[in-house]
């Protein structure tokens, strides 16, 4: 083996003696946030009488370990030996049987996974208390397939040809926070309106009671939660929504009749004009009835890109989308704010490299509390990220996390009753690491 340094070319010994050494250092600031929030200690509570004794593991403890390894890049219960081999740094880990038994446990008590969601939202209302609170939820719902290479229960053919599961998942958009989520068959449809409400709920439940009365909700999707039923529970719950809406016949006999003097420019993220796109409302050449009182149709058009495709019913060479909405207000902000909702593709992105891309057990109960450890895991990335780190590390996709912070090697050193790491200095994200660090420390411990 060689190595390079100042240019000269060293062999390398490599030899089998070195002490105090650690890798995935970092993933211990992601163990260490589970408990400055308090989703161990929550764990702890509503888990209490899964611990048949007093010597066996705190399943709050192989639970919180599970959603440690799941950030740090684990995709099945024979990855917890990434950090069970680093003692030092997270403690004594539980095997891979006992985890097994835990999430087996689960599967087979309702209840249980009930009481693993409410650990959830007492360690997000804590979170929140700790500056993360946003002034309006928007809860972004869309679902995801998800491929099966073997038989499993539930799996079943899907609408683009593969095999697998077919999840609906919520996130809260403002906060980057894996919301709820629901396991269902490869089959199961995109617009199951029953599926949706139930996921919607499960989201609004995990609010933190304290501010549900305060906080304005907004619902977001695309054109599959245009349904009546779901906009329906929507408006009688007074949830505010915005959806993707078909081009109908209607909707682009609509467009056709819109004035030139009615369309106005489009605005990008940053409410500045954009060059390209604009928008008109069309709510009074449409039949709305039928939907929520005070529906709202909105359409933007736009020149596609060059070489871009277009369908045989665009009309003059522009391309349209149509949204439905009940929100007063500008009809460019609103579209606007409706085209955001491009954001709920990356948390998806992310939950799949948290370990949502691959359900390791046979079992559909199994798997339906990995996807709950799955959300776990991807709320723990992105607290760890709003508390502790900035710039573009703040804004990282859990791949770019690991490499830079979660999984640094360094030095555990003791003496006395101290103990320092020490990370290599010329490490581009050492003091970035070591700063997180130390607003983890200065972060006060939940109450209770």
């Amino acid at each position: 083996m060689k190595v390079q340094r100042d240019g000269r070319s060293f062999t390398v010994e490599v030899t089998a003696d070195g002490e105090g050494l650690v890798s995935h250092a970092g993933s211990a600031l992601v163990s260490q946030v589970a408990d400055k929030v308090g989703l161990t200690r929550a764990l702890s509570r509503e888990l209490s009488g899964m611990r048949e004794r007093r010597s066996g593991h705190d399943p709050a403890r192989i639970l919180r370990d599970r959603c440690v390894m799941l950030a740090d890049g684990g995709e099945a219960l024979a990855d917890l030996g990434a950090i069970r081999e680093q003692e030092a740094l997270f403690g004594e880990v539980a095997s891979d049987s006992t985890a097994y038994r835990a999430i087996e446990r689960i599967a087979s008590e309702p209840e249980l996974l009930e009481s693993l969601r409410a650990a959830r939202k007492q360690a997000r209302a804590h979170a929140w208390e700790l500056g993360l609170a946003p002034d309006q939820v928007t809860i972004e719902l869309d679902a995801t397939l998800l491929h099966s290479h073997s038989e499993k229960e539930g799996a079943a053919g899907n609408f683009k040809g593969g095999f697998g599961f077919h999840p609906m998942l919520a996130y809260f958009d403002e906060t980057s926070e894996a919301a709820a989520g629901m396991l269902r068959p490869g089959n199961a449809g995109a617009n199951t309106a029953a599926d949706q409400i139930a996921v919607a709920e499960a989201a609004l439940e995990q609010i933190p009671t304290a501010r549900v009365e305060e906080t304005e909700v907004l619902l977001r999707t695309d054109s599959a939660g245009a349904t009546h039923e779901l906009l329906e529970w929507a408006s009688e719950g007074r949830i505010r929504f915005s959806v993707g809406f078909d081009l109908t016949d209607a909707v682009r006999e609509a467009i056709l009749k819109i004035p030139d003097s009615d369309w106005v420019s489009a605005l990008g993220q940053d409410g500045e004009p954009r060059s390209n796109g604009e928008v008109a409302e069309i709510t009074q050449l449409l039949d709305l009835e039928g939907w929520p009182q005070g529906a709202r149709a909105i359409v933007r058009r736009e020149r596609p890109h060059p070489g871009a495709q277009l369908s045989f019913t665009d009309h003059d060479g522009h391309r349209f989308q149509a949204i439905l909405t009940d929100s007063e207000g500008d009809p460019a902000e609103l579209e606007r704010r409706h085209r955001a909702r491009a954001r709920v593709e990356e948390q998806i992105k992310d939950s799949k490299d948290t370990g949502l891309s691959k359900l390791p057990f046979r079992d559909f109960a199994m798997n339906a509390v990995w996807l709950e450890l799955v959300l776990a895991a991807h709320d723990l990335l992105a607290w760890t990220k709003a508390l502790l780190l900035s710039g573009e590390l703040a804004r990282s996709q859990p791949k770019r996390l690991r490499h830079r912070l979660l999984h640094v090697a360094g030095r555990l050193a003791f003496s006395g009753r101290r103990a320092r790491l020490r990370l290599q200095a010329s490490w581009p994200w050492a003091e970035a690491l070591v700063a997180a660090f130390e607003r983890l420390k200065a972060l006060p411990a939940p109450s209770g």
